[in-house]
């Protein structure tokens, strides 16, 4: 049996691939029957997933290891030809958009393979590939430079992840302590962070002007493949969060500070929810996955068969190490059908969070990795938050497995979180609106508006004169500014949706979870808003979605709080 460890890397050949790729784009203008085009479809499917399951190796393998020489070669090749890759991309979606065939092609394959190619055409020319090329290079910057903390911490060396029980300490003193060392870090490296965010706002700016668009916001939206709704939507979104969410996340700080014994609370110590400490997983790494495949044994026999199949070949990368890529991810390996999880288990509820959010993730491509075309494999970024973040709450009833007589203060804690991200999630939206509407902001005016946005949206948050915080830098440590723009409202969108599915879990979990799966098995095959109206959820747009969420929320807090 191929484990993850057996599967084999090969550089692409883009001279190679090159020829290949033109040479079905010619017999494809040249075909002159629907069935003969589905056909050549099909081989570029096949070029397309080989492209990718390199690419993803890559990625895992080098984030996995960043001093990994060969592998951090290799990123930096991808880096390179990326952009090669997506140009040859583009003239097959230009040859697909022009099709006499489009009608018949469309009903085999679907709309959203049109909608997706126009996307495409529009993002990208060949003037810009030496600037996507620099972006490439500088998103791979900065990822290597938060991966190179080597942070000193009472007489031991970590990494950011490896801080985070310390950030949850009952001593006040060690949490305030693990803060500014991980904040000290950032700090140290200001500069760096800021030149790099500097050059990326500029060559980001300059693709858009290239291609035609007003400023990068608009071609961010064009990348993100925001299908069916626009930026007033999004504002509108974030003004149902500002009305409803922000006066219940002050609410519930202020019920924690009282609960864990602050008179001010302060932003070390909003990782501590309880006075007798966080809820732990009460077992090594090796029994979380043990537990864990028990869970998805008997949530449902599609999760118990995925489950089995990760761990069999070795698909689970979930320990924090020197020289490993902070955070977590999912992605998926095409030419062996095979998720993969990333992440940095620490000895938090965080690594529970992860063994859910990501397999949630994972569960969804493997629901959809025979759906026969790579654009559908996996939804646009806020339908595929939807999967994760559900999944989080259908596993609840399994809580106790990890946390025994704790169970009940992590269920009470994670939704409380879910709450509390929303803020912050709309405001790292916001933000980075006002930075790519105005690019010639200088680094010194960017901190300002962030700090405008968390007086707005995160009006309680004291840094206790924390310098590096107090100035508005904190968004430096908040990856996806950097490595995905845009890619953060798309948590906030689909909190909204898991929300509903735990409302409708706690009424009738059957039917929740059969609307679920069925979600899952979709994939990317229709908009983010087509989803929501399948899985039978209220998009999160329409007006008083988030205060009814909201409400059900208050009145579970009200039975569960705990005295």
């Amino acid at each position: 049996m191929l484990t993850f460890d057996d599967y084999q890397y090969t550089r692409p050949n883009m001279d190679e691939l090159t020829s290949k790729f033109h040479s079905l784009l010619e017999t494809f203008q040249q075909a002159t029957s629907f069935e003969d085009q589905s056909g050549i479809i099909e081989q570029i499917n096949t070029l397309t997933r080989n492209y990718n399951t390199q690419e993803n190796l890559m990625y895992i393998r080098s984030s996995i290891d960043t001093n990994d020489n060969f592998y951090q070669q290799e990123r930096d090749y991808f880096d390179e030809i990326g952009p090669q890759f997506q140009a040859l991309q583009s003239d097959y979606y230009k040859a697909l958009i022009a099709t006499p065939f489009r009608h018949e092609l469309e009903i085999k394959w679907g709309s959203q393979l049109f909608a997706l190619a126009d996307n495409a055409i529009r993002s990208f020319s060949d003037e810009v590939l030496p600037l996507l090329q620099q972006e490439n290079k500088l998103i791979s910057e900065y990822a290597k430079l938060v991966a190179s903390a080597q942070i000193e911490f009472q007489g031991e060396i970590y990494t950011i992840a490896q801080l985070g029980p310390f950030r949850e300490s009952l001593d006040r003193s060690v949490r305030k302590e693990a803060m500014h060392a991980s904040s000290n870090f950032f700090a140290a490296n200001e500069k760096q962070f800021d030149d790099i965010f500097n050059q990326l706002v500029g060559v980001r700016h300059k693709i858009a002007i290239t291609l035609g668009f007003k400023n990068f916001t608009e071609l961010g939206y064009v990348r993100m493949n925001r299908v069916g709704y626009d930026e007033r939507m999004v504002a509108d979104f974030r003004r149902q969060i500002r009305e409803s969410i922000v006066p219940l996340a002050t609410e519930i700080l202020k019920a924690q500070a009282h609960r864990i014994g602050v008179l001010e609370m302060k932003f070390y110590d909003q990782s501590l929810h309880f006075p007798n400490g966080n809820p732990q997983p009460k077992g090594s790494p090796e029994w979380i996955i043990e537990n864990g495949q028990k869970m998805y044994e008997e949530l449902s026999r599609e999760t118990g068969r995925f489950f089995d199949f990760m761990k069999r070949k070795n698909l689970l990368d979930l320990v924090a190490k020197k020289g490993k890529e902070a955070g977590g991810y999912c992605t998926f390996i095409d030419d062996y059908d095979s998720p993969f999880i990333f992440s940095n288990f620490n000895g938090t509820s965080g690594d529970i969070d992860v063994l859910t959010h990501e397999a949630g993730h994972a569960f969804q491509v493997y629901s959809s990795r025979n759906i026969g075309i790579p654009e559908y494999i996996w939804p646009t970024s806020e339908a595929v938050e939807i999967h994760s973040m559900s999944m989080e709450f259908f596993t609840w009833s399994w809580m106790d497995r990890f946390f025994l007589k704790d169970a009940d203060q992590y269920r009470f804690a994670h939704l409380l979180e879910g709450i509390l991200f929303l803020p912050y999630g709309v405001a790292v939206d916001e933000f980075q609106h006002r930075i790519y509407d105005n690019p010639d902001l200088t680094p010194t005016e960017r901190k300002v508006v962030w700090k405008e946005l968390e007086n707005i949206y995160l009006p309680t948050r004291d840094y206790d004169g924390h310098p590096y915080l107090e100035q508005g830098s904190f968004w430096q440590r908040q990856g996806h500014i950097y490595e995905v723009p845009f890619y953060y409202i798309d948590y906030a969108l689909a909190q909204i949706c898991a929300f509903q599915f735990w409302q409708r879990s706690l009424e009738d979990f059957d039917e929740a979870w059969t609307d679920y799966v069925h979600l899952c098995k979709l994939g990317g095959s229709i908009s983010f808003l087509e989803l929501v109206e399948e899985a039978h959820l209220q998009s999160p747009f329409e007006d008083g979605v988030v205060e009814s969420v909201v409400n059900t929320i208050k009145l579970w807090i009200m039975k569960n709080e705990p005295h």
